[in-house]
Order: C-alpha cells, then structure tokens, then sequence
C-alpha cells in the first residue's frame, strides 16, 4: 500500500471516529486491513494528532471559513480532510504544498464537486 493510500485510510478511519467515537486501535486496524506494526507509523500519528487535537483545529478552521460557515457545518468527510491536513501541518514531516495536494485530491474524489476548492483554501491559509 503507497503513501496516498495509506492517507486516504487515516482519513477514512478519523471519518469514522467522527461519525461513532469508538477505540481508535481496532478503528486503524479494521480499516487497514493489515497488522499495525506494517502501517507507516507516521498515519497512526496522524490519526492520533487529528482526534486528540480536533477542538484546536476546529477553532483554527473557524477562523478561516467565510462568514455564515462553521467546522460544525462542515460534512464529516470534509471535517476528516481538514483535521488530517491540520495534524500533517502540526507533525511537520512533510512539506506544506504535498498536504495540500493530498487533500484536494481527496476532496475531489470524496467530497461533492467544489469542496476542493473549500479544502485548498482552508488549508493554504492555516
């Protein structure tokens, strides 16, 4: 499994954790479908990042959506997005331009039609 891959199961299984709040070990491991000790450690941390700072950056997200618009507005696949964006920026492993890119592509395939566009420019300005 390559890197896209494993990013789009670490938004999956923070998607997940946000729709039924449950063990995030047996969430990783039911949506991986493999042994944890094979997964990148890098998508547990952020999986783990996402969910245990998702209040930090549901405010940071607030702050940069267009007036009327809120985090808790947001669909949970978009919120999954954004929160995996944020935890990627805050583990400071991989350039700022490749989350971007990672995340817009997710949108695009996830998401309805312009959601990228709500993803790109949320996650260029934090």
């Amino acid at each position: 499994m390559n890197r896209h891959e494993q990013r789009e199961r670490a938004m999956i299984t923070v998607y997940q954790y946000l729709l039924v709040p449950r063990d995030l070990n047996e969430l990783i491991e039911n949506e991986y479908e493999m042994k944890p000790e094979e997964i990148d450690p890098y998508f547990h941390d952020v999986i783990r990042t996402a969910v245990a700072n998702t209040e930090r950056y549901s405010g940071y997200i607030n702050n940069v959506l267009k007036e009327g618009w809120t985090f808790a507005r947001l669909g949970y696949i978009e919120k999954a997005i954004l929160l995996n964006g944020c935890a990627e920026f805050d583990l400071k492993q991989i350039e700022a331009a490749v989350i971007i890119d990672e995340s817009v592509e997710m949108a695009k395939k996830y998401c309805d039609e312009d959601t990228y566009k709500l993803i790109n420019s949320v996650l260029d300005i934090i």
